[in-house]
């Protein structure tokens, strides 16, 4: 670059005439030199951020932006108000990947159309994952008789969860039957591959317990579960219509292994302790209490109960480590065979068969794939830890699993593994090498796994902070110290056992190892409960909505992904999420899917509830409120006026809202009120705002937003899109209103409904 004068900075006139007309593209004739100062440092700017991006593709850095791209495809996909053509991503697809190999000659267009290739195949791996699973989903609520085949058990505290192959739903035609139901019962002793028949209690998976919420009917669609119910009395075992698919013979003999060693591990470990180790083995979680999910929650150590990564890795790196070992005993082996490639394969096949085992759910396949991706660049002499291979396993999992994106699981796995690599990698081309520690052997090996515990346990805590904040609405302040107490118990004696039971289980030989794991895992509750006691390990903050999670989601992977100084852009985005997520828009009413309650925001800016809302959705409201009070707290209700036929609260700028539990209240409350809700179907007219249980079951959930003038509505269920997994609403015909009753006087009217306000 072309230097200025000696002085210009000095002079603003006596100078100007030396330089030349032009300076990196700025005029400086008659140029007011503060501009000259800013076209200066924005053309150095320039230059150095292209520096950074060809120094960045020089490293192969463009290639980790593949799934991310991918992943943009996805959520374009599910934005999508209806179901898209499969033909239109392939043929872009194909026409991106053509041009990209036409101009594989030129600098920037390869990358650029591989990166809208990327694009293609994100949207087209989600319509095609939807259109090969996509399954008849229950219309409406219905009770009758079910019959179907028991693909699996999971017992729980009381009875057991059943996942059904349907057969047969009484009063459902063969073509509208759902492929698979999940249903509850209280008692009986049903094994996987019966053919059972009872009457069922079923109904469509429910939608979000508030619009933005947790979508159950979605997660069930791609989890192939058309209805959900419960059997509440006798359950017959008949013979079947026809033999069971080979398909369900496999998977039952797998889960009644499971079953039958769950019980072992439980009972042998005992009590919970028991429950979790049983857990970490075979994936059942059922027999483990919600008081001790909640201390665990609490704590920031959930995640132990869930096989993921961390037990993948385990799991595997013991089988490593054994197979290794014993090989490393013989010295012909040593000298003439690759003992660390084929203990890689051991380690690969002993993965395999755990997540075979453990029931191949979601997040463990996800898991098996990126130790596979791991364990292979063992075979072929690459480092087992780079960025390179988690953006294989990335576009693995996001092609087998595109609806995995938008899960919490997929969000914080992934988020933590990268941050950990993007660490490793600045810690192995560090300018300078590490201090040495200037401690005694015994207990220098001590300093450092702690060491890593705890910075390991910080990286991913900071890097899936945002997701469990966003999904969850919880923020685990201890843990870092709950992790840093545990970990060490499951790394050093948890999964070893668990390895050494499973090998010793067809000897007879297992219990020393089931026992060790129930002690070891009686610890980690323990310290669980007591990280849990602490004041204020859980903080609930308030729901924010998917434009701060995209932001911080950038942020996190701009920072891992670039080597170069350019990553320090990454502030941008994480500033802008923290400010959306700081001023969150929260609702002045939240009305149930069903109208069996609702919640208004009161005059001190707290939810109160009139009806009767089911437990889990008030529980639902209260989190993504920021509310840390029970669904049983007694000043939820006060301030609240409630007669028989119904309830009337203030809103913080003053308004009425009437909740409406009988149709002469309704007439009433249209005359008085600002706001009517009801779950009652309702047709005539009325001079407030109305919100009745037809349109409750057209929209779903519902929340309203005070403005001037009127109100504004947001539902979970939009009517206008349709997709596959948004049930089919039927049309519900409302009772004929009565008429408002000609011998109650106004003044009576007038007395009744002031008495509710």
């Amino acid at each position: 670059m072309q230097s200025a004068p000696p002085g210009l900075w000095k002079s603003r006139g006596s100078r100007a005439g030396v330089l030349p007309s032009r300076l990196l593209g700025v005029d400086l004739h008659g140029a007011d030199l503060h501009g000259v100062r800013l076209g200066l440092l924005l053309a150095e700017g320039r230059r150095r951020l292209l520096r950074a991006m060809a120094l960045e593709a020089e490293r192969r850095r463009l290639f980790l932006w593949l799934p991310v791209l991918m992943g943009v495809g996805i959520l374009l996909y599910f934005t999508a108000d209806r179901e898209p053509a499969l033909w239109a991503p392939l043929t872009g697809l194909t026409l991106a990947g053509g041009f990209a190999l036409l101009l594989r000659n030129r600098r920037l267009a390869p990358a650029i159309c591989l990166g809208i290739a990327a694009v293609f195949a994100g949207f087209a791996a989600a319509s095609w994952r939807t259109t090969t699973i996509a399954a008849p989903m229950l219309e409406r609520p219905r009770v009758g008789q079910l019959s179907g085949f028991v693909e699996s058990v999971e017992a729980r505290d009381a009875g057991a969860r059943l996942v059904v192959l349907v057969t047969g739903i009484a009063g459902v035609e063969a073509e509208r039957q759902p492929r698979r139901v999940r249903v509850n019962i209280r008692a009986g002793s049903i094994s996987p591959g019966d053919h059972i028949s009872a009457v069922a209690r079923l109904l469509p998976p429910p939608g979000p317990a508030r619009p933005g919420g947790y979508d159950f009917g979605r997660d069930a669609f791609f989890r192939g579960i058309g209805a959900v119910g419960n059997i509440p009395g006798k359950i017959s075992l008949t013979p079947p219509p026809h033999p069971p698919p080979f398909t369900l013979a496999i998977a039952v003999m797998i889960d009644r292994a499971r079953n039958a060693l769950t019980q072992r591990i439980a009972s042998i470990g005992g009590g919970q302790a028991g429950a979790m180790a049983a857990a970490l083995v075979t994936g059942k979680r059922g027999l483990i209490t919600e008081t001790t999910n909640t201390d665990l929650r609490a704590a920031g150590i959930y995640h132990i109960v869930s096989i993921s990564g961390l037990h993948m890795v385990l799991a595997a790196g013991t089988i490593f480590w054994i197979v290794r070992a014993l090989l490393a005993l013989s010295l012909t082996l040593a000298s003439h065979w690759p003992i660390k490639k084929l203990a890689a394969l051991a380690a690969m096949a002993g993965a395999t068969g755990y997540c075979i085992f453990s029931g191949s759910d979601v997040a463990t396949v996800r898991s098996l794939i990126m130790t596979l991706m791991m364990l292979g660049a063992i075979l072929v002499d690459r480092s087992a830890l780079s960025m390179r291979n988690l953006a294989l396993a990335a576009m693995i999992v996001l092609l087998r699993e595109p609806d995995a994106l938008l899960g919490p699981s997929f969000q914080m796995s992934f988020g933590a593994v990268a941050a950990l690599i993007a660490f490793a990698e600045r810690w192995e081309n560090r300018d300078r090498p590490a201090p040495p520690t200037p401690l005694p052997w015994p207990i220098r090996p001590i300093w450092i796994a702690a060491s890593g515990i705890v910075i390991t346990t910080l990286l991913a805590t900071a890097a899936t902070a945002p997701f469990g904040a966003y999904h969850f609405q919880t923020f685990n302040l201890f843990g870092l110290l709950g992790n840093a107490l545990a970990l060490p118990f499951v790394s050093l004696f948890v999964m070893p056992a668990a390895v050494f039971g499973v090998l010793a289980y067809p000897f007879g030989l297992d219990w020393p190892a089931w026992w060790l794991m129930g002690f070891a895992s009686d610890m980690v509750l323990r310290l669980a409960h007591w990280v849990a006691t602490i004041d204020h390990s859980t903080l609930v903050v308030v729901a924010f909505g998917p434009a701060a999670l995209g932001c911080f989601a950038a942020s996190l992977l701009w920072i891992t992904l670039w080597t170069t100084k350019l990553r320090w852009l990454a502030i941008l985005p994480l500033a802008t999420g923290v400010a959306v997520a700081a001023k969150p828009e929260r609702p002045d009413i939240l009305i149930e899917r069903d109208g069996s309650g609702i919640a208004v925001r009161g005059a001190d800016e707290r939810l109160l509830v009139a009806g009767r809302p089911s437990r889990f959705v008030l529980q639902q409201w209260l989190i993504a409120d920021g509310d840390g009070r029970s669904p049983d707290d007694a000043t939820l209700r006060q301030g609240v006026i409630c007669d028989q036929l119904g309830c009337v609260i203030r809103t913080k700028d003053g308004r009425s809202v009437a909740y409406a539990r009988d149709r002469l209240a309704i007439i009433e409350d249209c005359r008085r009120a600002d706001i009517v809700i009801t779950p009652i179907p309702w047709t005539a007219g009325c001079n407030a705002r109305l919100i009745e249980r037809t349109a409750l079951i057209r929209d779903g959930a519902t929340s309203l937003f005070g403005q001037r003038g009127g109100w504004r509505s947001q539902s979970a269920d939009l009517s206008a899109t349709e997709r596959p997994w948004n049930r089919r609403r039927p049309e519900v015909a409302p009772l004929p209103p009565r008429p408002a009753p000609q011998s109650l006087p106004d003044d009576a009217t007038d007395a009744a409904v002031e008495s509710l306000q």
